[in-house]
């Protein structure tokens, strides 16, 4: 690392920036690095994305939001800071711990929890004793300002218009405007500040979307919930019914977030939430014998050990699969069998370390190449994979030639193949003497 880290070449600095199979601790201490897309590619995060991001340091997301510029650079400090701030390296529990921070940038950071702050937090924001944060406390504060959001409101159809109607204090004017119109009710039903008054006229809106936007509330009354619990539309009473009053934000988002993934097999990003629900109640799902709250359960990586046990038997797969992916004791047996059924989860189940390594003999036939080549590998398997050394695909062949299983004139016969050489290559029962042998071939300088 100390080697890497200090290279002259940049393309070597920038490959170790973005390079997800390295800690974090080591990836950050290019944060100091004197070229500007170095410290660029450490902010963006790793590459390919992993589902689920890990958080830079503290000392290294400091340094990131702290930069001067270098008139040298082809980048600006700025730009960096707003690359990292979207990169998914940036814990909403640093965003809490930056209010206290002596540097008026990183205060700025915490400002983006407004919504969540308290009176007291909000007031030193707004009394800051330097104008930039006290600028971004005032933009803030407009936001839960009806006429102020009235003011900012475009009247034509646009990203800045939903924006503003799903996430701002709503006037009366506007709520009356929307509902008389129909025009962006699904936005006003999501919106926590929209008026009890329309939130109940919205919860009888012809579109049943609209409907399960209200289900989906946590301040509903109890008559809406219950109207909404016998509603003529499938998707709205369920999601009426699996949440019973009362119900908490961080509760619903929980809940949404599972019921919003694009089908069996999603992928989307795995997010720190600013606002986590109560352990008990993610105890309280994982028995539930609502199937919804037991995958809200399974994607919970706190969740004790007998909790995990149990969903690792539930009948439901899905449950099974987001066990695998979301929680870091999940049984090996379960990661297995998600890799093999959800082809979209590998990537992300290869770079852990529950995923298993041996025992795969079952596999060596499956009629997926991925998890042939996955099996191929195993060391023990008792004999060398040989019929797989002629696998139609090349991936399963490669994976082949890598197991240690093969040795002495058999790897040096791999080794002469074109379709075999480059598994064999890499093959760990290579002894240095062949290594060094191989790369004199290749014109690589000792």
């Amino acid at each position: 690392m100390d080697a890497v880290v200090a290279h002259p070449e940049p393309r070597v600095r920038r490959a170790l920036a973005r390079n997800g199979h390295v800690p974090p601790a080591q990836r950050g201490r290019l944060a100091a690095d004197p070229l500007a897309m170095v410290r660029a590619e450490l902010a963006a995060g790793p590459r390919p994305r992993p589902r689920r991001m890990p958080p830079l340091p503290d000392e290294v997301l400091v340094a990131l939001l702290t930069a001067v510029d270098d008139e040298a650079d082809v980048l600006t400090a700025d730009e960096i800071a707003q690359q990292l701030l979207v990169s998914g390296q940036l814990p909403a529990s640093f965003r809490h711990r930056a209010l206290r921070h002596e540097h008026p940038a990183v205060r700025i950071c915490g400002a983006a929890l407004w919504e969540r702050l308290t009176p007291a937090e909000r007031g030193a924001l707004r009394t800051d004793p330097d104008p930039r944060v006290r600028e971004v406390a005032r933009h803030c504060a407009r936001q839960e300002d009806p006429a102020a959001m009235e003011a900012d409101l475009p009247e034509e159809d646009c990203h800045a218009r939903a924006g503003i109607l799903t996430n701002f204090a709503v006037s009366h004017t506007v709520a009356e405007a929307c509902l008389a119109t129909g025009r962006n009710l699904e936005g006003l039903a999501a919106n926590r500040h929209t008026p009890a008054h329309a939130v109940a006229r919205l919860a009888r809106a012809a579109d049943p979307e609209v409907r399960a936007r209200v289900a989906a509330r946590a301040d509903l009354a109890p008559t809406v919930w219950a109207e909404l619990a016998e509603d003529p539309d499938e998707r709205v009473r369920t999601r009426a019914r699996i949440q019973p009053l009362p119900r908490t934000r961080a509760e619903c988002a929980a809940v949404d977030r599972v019921l919003a993934c694009h089908g069996h097999d999603c992928d989307c990003p795995v997010v720190e939430p600013y606002e986590q629900p109560d352990p008990d109640w993610y105890r309280a799902c994982a028995v539930s014998p609502e199937v919804v709250l037991r995958r809200v359960a399974a994607s919970c990586p706190t969740l004790p050990a007998g909790l995990v046990a149990r969903l690792a038997e539930d009948p439901d797969d899905e449950v099974r699969h987001r066990l695998a992916c979301h929680h870091p004791s999940a049984p090996p047996a379960t990661v297995l069998d998600t890799f093999v059924a959800r082809p979209r989860q590998r990537p992300h189940l290869l770079a852990q370390s529950r995923l298993p390594r041996t025992g795969l003999a079952h596999l060596l036939g499956h009629e997926d190449p991925q998890v042939r080549a996955w099996a191929a590998g195993d060391p023990s398997l008792g004999r060398a994979p040989v019929a797989l050394l002629a696998d139609p695909d090349a991936h399963v062949r490669r994976a082949a030639a890598a197991n240690p299983l093969f040795t002495g004139a058999v790897l040096d016969a791999l080794l002469q193949d074109p379709a075999t050489a480059q598994g064999a290559a890499a093959n760990p029962g290579l002894p240095a003497v062949r290594l060094h042998a191989l790369l004199d071939r290749a014109g690589l300088p000792r």
